[in-house]
């Protein structure tokens, strides 16, 4: 046994060094590179003074190289070439990458996740009905499993083959979800594409307010447009996001303020204004507290 064990390590060692040096191909530089549609490789070669904040989107990453730190609320997450995550739905979050360097570069596939594929398939692999699980939440981590690592290869390898590509590609697509859905955290991933699931009326709930950011908001109503009460909308919105309603707002709200202000020149006044703000100083006071720095500070230091 100790010999399988040893030889099941050089193997996923070899797997992962083959990823590493597919995603270097299709990344040749530092930055985010399209393969095909829902289809991404990651390549930084150096570690984030500080987190960076953005808004996460539904999908899995797989780690050749390196590693990354993500905070979501409270909560720290930590994934390397050892741990796979999977983020469920959209949700500010802060993340750095803490292992990386030009030698060896932080290298990462990703790969997006559609709620209307994971539900086709989610039948196919739980055809018995799916079981009872714990509260969904936004991010999910588990150990990297050696076989979807191989079909991210095999996903790469078929860039090189024109005349296969269309073909084959959503075949190999179906089988890393396949093998994602029958993992130890399968069950809460294939909450992303069951309808009426509390993570989909969560999500719901998420690009409403995405859409309508800048608007005063009713939690009721809110919670009426997804089909909950106002308790339970709370208890699970909070349960997904670790935010309230209102919270997560807000911090939509300067994530835009930030970006209008960051890509389109905007002062601090209009951008205030432009996200749904009042009050300029109440703004400059949120903002100082999420991003570590006031916003005329931080349009001054782009």
């Amino acid at each position: 046994m100790p010999k399988q064990n040893h030889q099941d390590k050089n193997n996923e060692l070899m797997l992962r060094n083959k990823l590493a040096k597919l995603i270097s191909q299709y990344a040749p530089a530092d930055g985010l590179f399209e393969v095909c549609p829902g289809v991404r490789v990651l390549r930084e070669s150096s570690q984030d003074a500080k987190p960076a904040r953005n808004i996460s989107q539904p999908g899995m990453c797989i780690v050749a190289q390196g590693a990354k730190r993500v905070v979501l609320g409270n909560d720290i997450f930590e994934y390397d070439n050892s741990r796979m995550v999977v983020y469920s739905t959209e949700v500010p979050i802060s993340a750095n990458i803490i292992r990386a360097s030009i030698d060896e570069p932080y290298l990462c596939l990703i790969i997006d996740i559609t709620p209307q594929k994971l539900a086709e398939l989610t039948a196919k692999a739980f055809p018995h009905g799916l079981p009872r699980v714990p509260e969904s939440r936004a991010i999910h981590i588990g150990p990297t499993n050696p076989k979807i690592v191989d079909a991210g290869i095999r996903l790469l390898e078929l860039f090189s083959e024109p005349d296969d590509v269309d073909l084959l590609i959503p075949l190999v697509l179906d089988e890393i979800f396949i093998r994602l859905l029958r993992s130890h955290i399968g069950a809460l991933v294939a909450q992303i594409g069951i309808t009426d699931s509390n993570l989909q009326k969560v999500s719901k709930g998420i690009s409403w307010v995405r859409e309508h950011y800048a608007q005063p908001m009713k939690v009721d109503q809110l919670a009426a447009h997804v089909n909950m009460s106002v308790s339970a909308f709370h208890q699970h919105f909070k349960a997904v996001t670790t935010m309230s309603p209102l919270q997560f707002q807000k911090e939509l709200r300067l994530h835009e303020a930030k970006n209008l202000m960051l890509s389109k020149m905007m002062d601090v006044s209009s951008a205030s204004l432009q996200v749904g703000y009042a009050s300029v100083s109440q703004f400059s006071r949120e903002y100082s507290r999420l991003f570590g720095v006031s916003p005329s500070k931080d349009t001054r230091s782009a």
